[in-house]
């Protein structure tokens, strides 16, 4: 898969986009804050799994199918100015926030719908250093409880997946992959264009995370077993539309 012709991420050449004006309805999503409850380490990033009933996403380019939330989790850099996935013109962020969700109007699983073209729909969102997120804390004061591979915790208060989204709605658009293996070319992108701020305490918190079990040996890398530069550098975009919803 990961040499398909529709991988993510891509780099957001503004001058390139094509303003849609032919959507019916506008993306609209809700998401119940109570489900957000399981925190996990993965080994490669931090994972929040969701218990998605309830949750939507529908609208925009999914024409009229419903997608639920999976989950959300991260990628960020060593240092401020790299991490995310995608870039705009060039420029990366310090991080970027994905929330995962899968078609429940099509398919019966969540692996089924990631086998399938329209499968999974993804939102992006930028992070860059700035104040503190005071949402995005309800995760990040527990990472320090999931710092190796395989660690998991209950998050004693519920967070709210909306209030980690921009204010701002307009959302660039595109046929892509997952950024991590299996690579399934399965995925409606729909990145924020409005980046949110969030403190270097918190990124830092992120940067401490490790990429073993705990009771495996530190491997002796650049990053001493840490989980830093965990974002998959821009791809060709090819021959595929990047769409503008959205904004100026």
């Amino acid at each position: 898969m990961a040499s398909g012709h529709r991988q993510s991420p891509v780099n957001i050449d503004t001058k390139i986009t094509t303003r849609s004006s032919t959507l019916k309805k506008p993306l609209s999503w809700k998401y119940i804050p109570e489900n957000t409850r399981s925190l996990v380490n993965p080994g490669y990033c931090w994972r929040v799994d969701v218990n998605g009933e309830g949750s939507e996403l529908t609208g925009g380019p999914l024409t009229d199918d419903k997608y639920m939330l999976e989950q959300f989790h991260c990628h960020w850099g060593c240092s401020d100015g790299k991490g995310s996935e995608h870039t705009v013109d060039g420029l990366s962020y310090s991080g970027e926030l994905h929330l995962v969700h899968w078609n429940t109007t099509k398919y019966p699983t969540f692996a089924e719908a990631a086998a399938h073209p329209d499968g999974l729909a993804v939102l992006g969102v930028f992070l860059k250093v700035g104040k503190h997120h005071d949402e995005l804390d309800k995760i990040s004061k527990y990472l320090p409880f999931i710092s190796h591979k395989g660690d998991r915790v209950t998050l004693p208060e519920p967070c709210d997946p909306n209030k980690l989204l921009p204010n701002n709605p307009a959302y660039w658009t595109y046929f892509g992959s997952l950024t991590t293996p299996p690579f399934s070319e399965s995925v409606i992108w729909l990145v924020f264009k409005e980046p949110v701020e969030v403190s270097l305490k918190q990124l830092e918190l992120m940067r401490n995370l490790r990429c073993y079990d705990v009771n495996e040996p530190c491997p002796c890398d650049d990053g001493n077993g840490k989980v830093i530069n965990n974002y998959r550098p821009p791809l060709p975009l090819g021959n595929r539309e990047l769409r503008e919803i959205g904004g100026h």
